[in-house]
């Protein structure tokens, strides 16, 4: 059993965020003590789902939908798989569109120091656009894609 002030701890959530969470039915199952809230391992798994669904872009209001459906057992397992497969190809879409940008910026980690190296940027304004050292190149193309 945990208190709610080890699990804010544990994955660095303020208290207010696991009593709304609690006030908003997140935690069906959740024992308490004289009115103490007590997280069982059980309260840390729900709450690492729910943070996941939250760092996909879920709002709390679907996240209280999955809960609910949850809760009624294996006749949503459909529903809930349905709505894991919409967040996987939104963070793989996210993850996309962040490779992009990290490739960009590495390009243009290379083009500094190269710059830097060289005193001025001219040498590298002659290998642009497609000149590039190969590994750079790469970067650089996958950076400038539409």
């Amino acid at each position: 059993m945990y208190t709610i002030g080890q699990i804010s701890q544990m994955f660095h959530i303020p208290i207010s965020t696991l009593r709304y969470y609690d006030k908003e039915g997140l935690f069906p199952h959740m024992q308490r003590s004289s009115g103490i809230r007590n997280f069982t391992d059980k309260e840390i798994e729900t709450l690492r789902v729910i943070e996941c669904l939250k760092k996909s872009g879920l709002e709390i209001k679907a996240i209280k939908q999955f809960m609910a459906w949850c809760s009624q057992g294996s006749e949503t397992y459909g529903q809930r798989l349905n709505l894991f497969l919409k967040r996987k190809k939104a963070v793989e879409e996210e993850i996309q569109r962040l490779e992009k940008t990290l490739d960009m910026i590495r390009f243009k980690c290379w083009y500094y120091e190269q710059a830097i190296q060289d005193g001025n940027e001219d040498h590298i304004n002659e290998m642009l656009p497609d000149h590039l050292p190969e590994d750079i190149q790469i970067l650089y193309d996958h950076a400038h894609q539409e």
